[in-house]
C-alpha cells in the first residue's frame, strides 16, 4: 500500500474557536490515538486532497513538528453543506500489530447480465478489513465475469490469503439488476394474460342467453301454423 506523508503542526489551545480560526487559516484540526497519549495537531488542507479524495486506501507518514510515525486515517468530519473538511482522526500504527481499514472495492470481470441489458450495481464502496499493516491493499477487486440477472458476490465469496473480512458474511457487494423498462414489460404481461384468460367465460355466458332465446321462438312459428 502506498504511503502519504503529512506534516503537522501542535495546537496550543484547544476548542471550538480555536478550531474555527484553523480552519479559517486553511488547515485541519486533527487527532493521532495509539500513542501514550493523544496529540492534538492541525495541517493544511492541501495535503489531504490525494489521502481522501482517492479510491485507494493509503498509509499516512505523520510528522508533527519532527516526531514521526506510521498511522492510518481512522476518520473524517465533513461540514454537511459546504463539504469543507472539518476534523480528522488518525491511528497510529506498528507492523506486528493487526489493524482495521475500509478499503474501496473496483469491480473487474464483463458481467453475462449486462451484456443481456442489465446493470452492474456496486453496494459496498468499501469494505472493513482486519490484517496486519503489511498485507493490507490498495483496494479490492471483486470479479463480476458470473454475474448473470439478479446474481450477486456476496462477502463470503471473497477470498484473500491473510485478509479477514469484518462485514457480514452475506452482504451484497455487487449484483446485476433488472432495468426498470424490463420490469414493466414483465408485469404488463402478467396482467394482460389472465383478462385473455377471462374474457373467454363472457363470451361463453352471452352465447347461452342467445341459444335460449332461439328455442323460446320456435313454438311460436308452429302455433302460426296451426
Amino acid at each position: 500500500m502506498k504511503t502519504i506523508e503529512i506534516i503537522g503542526y501542535r495546537r496550543a489551545n484547544l476548542g471550538k474557536n480555536a478550531s474555527q480560526k484553523i480552519r479559517e487559516e486553511g488547515n485541519v484540526p486533527c487527532v493521532l490515538y495509539g500513542g501514550d497519549e493523544q496529540v492534538h495537531f492541525y495541517s493544511p488542507v492541501i495535503l489531504f486532497r490525494d489521502l481522501i479524495y482517492t479510491n485507494e486506501a493509503h498509509f499516512v507518514h505523520l510528522n508533527i513538528e519532527g516526531e514521526e510515525c506510521q498511522a492510518i486515517m481512522q476518520e473524517v468530519q465533513f461540514h454537511p453543506v459546504s463539504e469543507l473538511i472539518l476534523h480528522v482522526d488518525f491511528l497510529k500504527i506498528s507492523e506486528d500489530r493487526k489493524i482495521k481499514m475500509d478499503i474501496p472495492t473496483r469491480l473487474v470481470g464483463q458481467a453475462p447480465g449486462v451484456s443481456k441489458g442489465g446493470a452492474l450495481v456496486r453496494k459496498r464502496a468499501s469494505l472493513k478489513v482486519f490484517a496486519f499493516p503489511k498485507h493490507m491493499p490498495d483496494h479490492i477487486d471483486v470479479d463480476c465475469s458470473e454475474l448473470d440477472f439478479h446474481h450477486s458476490v456476496k462477502v463470503e465469496d471473497l477470498k484473500f490469503e491473510n485478509l479477514e473480512f469484518v462485514d457480514p458474511k452475506k452482504a451484497s457487494i455487487a449484483v446485476v439488476e433488472v432495468p426498470r423498462s424490463a420490469k414493466l414489460a414483465e408485469e404488463v404481461a402478467a396482467t394482460e394474460t389472465p383478462a385473455a384468460g377471462a374474457a373467454a367465460p363472457a363470451a361463453g355466458a352471452a352465447a347461452a342467453p342467445a341459444a335460449d332465446a332461439k328455442k323460446a321462438e320456435a313454438p311460436k312459428k308452429d302455433e302460426k301454423k296451426k
